[in-house]
């Protein structure tokens, strides 16, 4: 060994190495992590054991945390603790740890086909700038962040094609001590979000008369050439489905609605997947594909039905 160091001085240095490979946001995400739950516990370690973490594991699930949640912090641990290994300033111990067995099911926000409709209707017959970007995602299963990013030039009206280049956010950075948010205009979450949505028959017809009139370096959602940011628009949003009596799912419900829809009409799980811009096809088949009991009656019909 050459120096022991504690997890405060390593998790400095590995900051500086990281700014350096990872993209803005990703780097500010880690540098919160560590600020608000890292730090505070293990800063002044000069090294950590497998109880140490387990320990911190039951601690953030009584403060109400979730297990991807408390993952996702030990995954910078991890970091943080490797870089220290490899330079010698601190012993890694690849720690194991447990998790309480969860009971309860996640179940995803998904708008009824009766109330989908009722939104597309209001829209299609009250049009705002800010209105259209609710239709575009019930249409096209956008992130919040991406439709606040979109531009007039991302809408091909020609080939009836939306172009998913881009997304914005707001993300924390830590200067010299001091927390201060920047807005931030990006490329998406993964190479797999950018990607190519065909426009259905409704949407391209409310949108080509604007496509001859916009300026095409304008965001779509303000009609402006600055944009809305999520957090904004997410307000606009709840305030429009309270007003049409709509009951209160999250903004992300409408891309759970998206592909729910999809996977209704049986489309093909790995289109679907690619439209969502997920990384792999298991995302898709585990938040969206649930057989029901007719499905199930069906597939126990068939399989006994071969064995006659």
């Amino acid at each position: 060994m050459t120096q022991t160091k504690t997890l405060a001085e390593i998790a400095e240095l590995w900051k500086n190495d990281k700014k350096l490979y990872v993209k803005k946001s990703t780097f500010s995400a880690y540098v919160l992590l560590l600020e608000n739950h890292l730090l505070p516990v293990f800063k002044d370690y000069t090294e950590i054991e497998d109880k140490d973490v387990q320990q911190f594991v039951f601690q953030k699930l009584e403060q109400g945390l979730s297990q991807k949640s408390i993952k996702d912090i030990l995954i910078v641990l991890k970091m943080v603790l490797k870089f220290g290994a490899k330079n010698k300033w601190m012993q890694f111990i690849n720690f194991e740890v447990q998790y309480p067995t969860v009971r309860e099911t996640h179940t995803i926000e998904v708008l009824s086909r009766i109330h989908q409709k009722k939104v597309m209707s209001y829209i299609q017959e009250h049009f705002t700038f800010r209105n259209l970007g609710v239709y575009i995602c019930l249409c096209s299963g956008m992130r919040i962040g991406e439709i606040c990013a979109l531009t007039w030039e991302d809408i091909d009206t020609d080939n009836g094609i939306i172009n998913i280049r881009k997304t914005i956010q707001r993300i924390y950075v830590i200067e010299d001590g001091e927390r201060k948010t920047e807005l931030l205009i990006d490329t998406p979450k993964t190479k797999n979000s950018i990607r190519e949505i065909p426009m259905s028959r409704d949407l391209l017809k409310m949108l080509k008369p604007f496509k001859k009139i916009v300026n095409p370096a304008f965001y779509v959602l303000t009609n402006d050439s600055k944009p809305t940011e999520p957090r904004t628009y997410r307000s606009y949003y709840k305030n429009l489905m309270r007003f049409l009596e709509i009951p209160d799912i999250k903004f992300h419900g409408l891309r759970h609605s998206f592909a729910t829809r999809c996977i209704e009409s049986k489309c093909d799980y790995k289109t679907v997947s690619v439209l969502l811009g997920h990384s792999n096809i298991s995302t898709t088949l585990n938040l969206y594909v649930h057989p029901n009991m007719e499905q199930k009656k069906k597939a126990i019909d068939q399989m006994l039905k071969a064995l006659k």
